[in-house]
């Protein structure tokens, strides 16, 4: 049975999760340096397995978007390797002293960071977050539970197996990482109700996911939600930096949630702005979609509907809207965006820290893209995901992230009267 499945493979991480609790740094970057090379020699065994999943991927008329985080290639997977040894190189979270304070009676009151416990992450398509997950919670101490789409299941078998083994070799218990293999959706159900055992639930994907996930768990759960991102072009722009910014958050990995979906302009540049902006765009591929005021400067593109504004596309499609002011483009950003990723292009001091204080996102930019919200761009080494919510973390989601604390105590004897 599926549910009895679930609970033994919850058991086991439980059981497992003590016991890394106390596995030393060493052992831990061993381990992730050991996964790394035995991904990159097996390549060809990955590959043959992916070539089955991308296969069910045509078959099943998914997406173009959904296809490319799908695919491996001994580029990708050399990428992960990459991403495995920089978190090895990273400072162990754990036993880390936060903050440390004595009391008048001579107590020494002090916070440190704990692994979480057991983590369960669920997500769709990319291959990658099985190795991204296994070596983010592994180095933060936690025992990790994963369970990805049924369009990558041998993928992620053929994954999860080679990261296993090099893990035990290195001394880790073998409940640490643990796969849900079955594809029936009721395994899904059955691990949201495992709150006795798994302590935090991480989902990534598609926002029908995301929702299932939190309206069924009685689990605590941190949100990698849709990422509908914004540039706002400022009165005060650089153009030519604008055009630069612009074009690289649409069209560098369309299929990605750091991309931008909206291009807002403010309404005094943009005449000067749009039409080298929108070709540029065109020649890129770019449909490009715009309020009533784009189309009477550039006229020979689709009107934007009321639902365009609440779209992430994920592919080469864009918006435009002009705006009259700096606090209607936070405004628009406010009623429309995800709090994932806004940037502003400026070179007034003041209007972009108004823009900074005033956005509310995981990640805010100044005269930057927003496609560098990224664990690695951000120096994490890797990341659990992208956090759109704000308890217990939120942005992108790296070793730290992974922790809770404890508050640890020293006295002589002390008592309290």
């Amino acid at each position: 049975m599926i549910k009895e499945k679930i609970r033994q493979i919850a058991q086991n991480a439980k059981t497992a999760s003590r016991k890394i609790a106390g596995i030393n740094t060493k052992i831990k970057n061993d381990a992730l340096l050991k996964m790394a090379k035995h991904l990159v020699a097996s390549s060809d065994q990955l590959i043959e397995a992916n070539l089955k999943d991308m296969e069910y991927a045509k078959q099943k008329g998914l997406s173009s978007a959904m296809q490319d985080r799908l695919l491996i290639n001994k580029e990708r997977i050399e990428k992960m390797a990459d991403s495995l040894r920089e978190v090895a190189l990273l400072t162990d979270p754990v036993s880390e002293i936060v903050k440390m304070w004595r009391r008048p009676n001579g107590l020494q009151v002090g916070k440190i960071r704990t692994p979480i416990g057991v983590i369960g992450i669920i997500y769709e398509s990319r291959p990658n977050v099985t190795v991204d997950a296994a070596s983010l919670c592994l180095k933060s101490g936690n025992a990790v539970i994963l369970r990805g789409g049924s369009e990558a299941i041998n993928t992620n078998i053929a994954l999860t197996g080679i990261l296993i083994k090099a893990a035990v070799e290195s001394g880790f218990p073998e409940k640490a990482l643990q796969l849900i293999d079955v594809t029936d959706r009721t395994a899904v159900q059955e691990l949201l109700k495992m709150d006795e055992y798994i302590d935090l639930i991480i989902p990534r994907g598609g926002h029908a996911l995301i929702r299932t996930v939190v309206e069924n768990s009685s689990i605590p759960v941190i949100k990698h939600d849709k990422g509908l991102c914004h540039v706002f072009i400022d009165s005060e722009a650089d153009l030519k930096t604008g055009e630069e910014i612009a074009l690289n958050a649409k069209t560098q990995r369309p299929s990605v949630c750091n991309a931008m979906e909206t291009l807002l302009v403010h309404k005094d540049i943009a005449e000067k702005f749009m039409p080298s902006m929108i070709r540029r765009f065109k020649e890129a591929g770019v449909d490009v979609r715009g309020c009533p005021e784009t189309k009477k400067i550039v006229s020979d593109i689709k009107d934007a509907s009321d639902e365009d504004w609440d779209t992430e596309y994920l592919d080469l499609i864009l918006s435009i809207k002009v705006v009259d002011s700096l606090n209607a483009a936070i405004d628009h950003i406010a009623h429309h965006g995800s709090m994932l990723s806004e940037a502003i292009v400026t070179t007034d001091y003041d209007r972009s820290w108004k823009f900074l204080r005033e956005v509310d996102a995981a990640s805010v930019y100044v005269n930057a893209s927003t496609r560098f919200t990224d664990g690695n761009e951000f120096g994490l080494g890797a990341e659990m995901g992208i956090s759109t919510q704000k308890l217990h973390c939120r942005g992108p989601m790296g070793l730290e992230e992974l922790t809770s604390t404890k508050y640890i105590i020293f006295g002589n004897g002390q008592i309290r009267n």
